[in-house]
């Protein structure tokens, strides 16, 4: 079982106790049930002792991967899995590791595998529509990150509570680092029901085009209630498959055939693109687009302009705050923010290596931090005002502010956190963060919006001081400095993303 902290203990009045405590991960996680098991890895459900949230947490014997070779295998992975944060994907929370072990901590979807509700019978037309859609917009999603997962299959899908899917298990997944020369994958893999024809030619793959024509047998199943190519004979499936052979049943309708037939299309070619997809009549029907952003870590839906969390449709106590806040706003023109969280001097001394404080005033890769004497309303202003110039959403709870892009880039939105911390009564740390996006428009976005509107704001500081006592004066002069040297020194670091 998982590596966890363990005593020995003959005493009868002492055994549940003991038995509880074995159960416990790092002394984060109380480990529960098993729920799935391979030949590398262990699946179980868990509780987050802190929060007492449900996660899924996949134990993976390191001895076993690295006879096997597989140490490159499983860090593709855990970068594929913090790459592709979607509503329509399992999340990846944290990684952990012992000696012996490596913890994937990932979302717990409650509804199981789509394949055991697929098993009782054909779906009706616009259930299985609406997972088709989620399933592309997954994706989708994927794609344009160049990650394709090369094993999609009802066994791979998930249905949480509520009935969303999520698309899970990325093992055989492969990046577009991976292309050889010739622009296409070469490794043959897959489940045989699922997997393209062109993948069993042997000659190179478009990993794009392949995942299309797994999203189009897993259509004809959810539809249908079995195969499309199948046959006792893995063979002879094989060669059905290379031909395309497959008959629809009678209850299909014409469009449903159509898009089929494009969808598992021989020649990947003029096999239907995902925009080709999305642009499909039948697809087109009560689709919604999703739209979320990533807060904390979490992916977080927005559903006709009411922000809900995954786990959750209930507003949560500080959301109810935010709005009352922005309510009272509305009707007295002013808002009373809540103080800053204070620092103390252990962290003080985390913003930076050793001991040495000049971490706390610098740009560090996607990190930048300033010391000001404005006031949280005018800093959280002053972002506001910048995020309308480029188009930006801004999303404010108490002392924290998220910009998200508009733009759709190669690793998704760019998204910024800015939070405010208190260092003494007159003077704030501002700690501005890059959470998601691309470095290269993170860095266009800072050093060409965001830097120059937080200078500026230092000069208004920095002028309206002008007047005051001498003491205040110089006290003034020293934090314009502080912030403008956090602001010019340069870039060094490399991006975690």
């Amino acid at each position: 079982m998982a590596e966890v902290a363990t005593k020995q203990s003959t005493s009868p009045t002492t055994n549940k106790k003991e038995k509880d405590h074995t159960n416990v991960l790092m002394g984060r996680y109380e480990l529960g049930k098993l729920l799935g098991q391979g030949t590398f890895a262990k699946v179980y459900h868990a509780r987050n002792l802190k929060t007492g949230e449900g996660v899924a947490i996949k134990i993976i014997n390191k001895e076993k991967i690295l006879k096997g070779g597989l140490v490159s295998h499983i860090k593709r992975e855990i970068s594929i899995l913090r790459r592709v944060r979607h509503p329509n994907i399992v999340q990846l929370f944290e990684v952990m590791a012992t000696k012996t072990k490596i913890y994937f901590v990932m979302e717990y979807v409650r509804g199981g595998e789509l394949f055991n509700k697929v098993a009782k019978g054909r779906l009706k037309e616009h259930v299985a529509r609406n997972y088709f859609q989620q399933l592309i917009s997954a994706v989708e999603f994927c794609h344009a990150r160049g990650v394709y997962h090369r094993d999609l299959k009802p066994e791979n899908l998930l249905l949480d509570e509520n009935g969303n899917l999520k698309v899970s298990d990325f093992g055989l997944s492969a990046v577009s680092d991976q292309i050889r020369q010739d622009g296409l994958f070469h490794t043959f893999c897959g489940t045989p029901a699922y997997v393209a024809p062109e993948v069993l030619a042997r000659k190179g793959y478009d990993g794009a085009k392949v995942d299309i024509w797994s999203c189009g047998v897993v259509l004809f199943v959810l539809m249908a209630g079995y195969l499309p190519f199948h046959d006792r004979n893995v063979m002879a499936m094989y060669k059905k498959i290379y031909k395309g052979e497959f008959r629809c049943p009678r209850w299909f309708s014409g469009e449903l055939i159509s898009l089929l037939s494009r969808l598992l299309d021989t020649n990947p070619e003029t096999r239907f693109s995902i925009p080709e997809i999305m642009e499909n009549q039948w697809f087109k029907k009560g689709f919604k687009q999703i739209k979320f952003y990533v807060e904390d870590d979490r992916v977080c839906s927005i559903v006709d302009n009411k922000v809900l969390d995954n786990d959750d449709d209930v507003i949560s106590d500080s959301e109810v705050e935010i709005m009352r806040r922005n309510s009272n706003n509305n009707s007295n023109g002013s808002a009373s923010l809540p103080r800053p969280a204070s620092l103390n001097a252990f962290d003080i001394i985390s913003f930076s290596q050793g001991f040495d404080l000049s971490g706390l005033f610098e740009e560090k890769g996607d990190e930048a931090r300033f010391v000001s004497g404005a006031s949280v309303s005018k800093i959280i202003a002053k972002l506001e005002e910048t995020a309308q110039l480029v188009s930006f959403t801004v999303r404010k709870k108490d002392c924290r502010v998220s910009l998200e892009g508009s733009k759709e880039g190669v690793k998704g939105p760019l998204t910024i956190a800015v939070e405010i911390f208190e260092l003494t009564s007159s003077l704030v740390v501002v700690e501005v963060k890059k959470k998601g996006g691309d470095k290269a428009e993170y860095e266009q976005f800072f050093n060409s919006e965001l830097k120059p509107a937080l200078q500026s704001l230092m000069m208004e500081e920095s002028a309206s001081s002008s007047c005051e006592p001498t003491s205040t004066h110089n006290e003034n002069e020293q934090q314009r400095a502080l912030s403008d040297s956090a602001l010019d020194l340069p870039s060094n670091a490399e991006s975690l993303f």
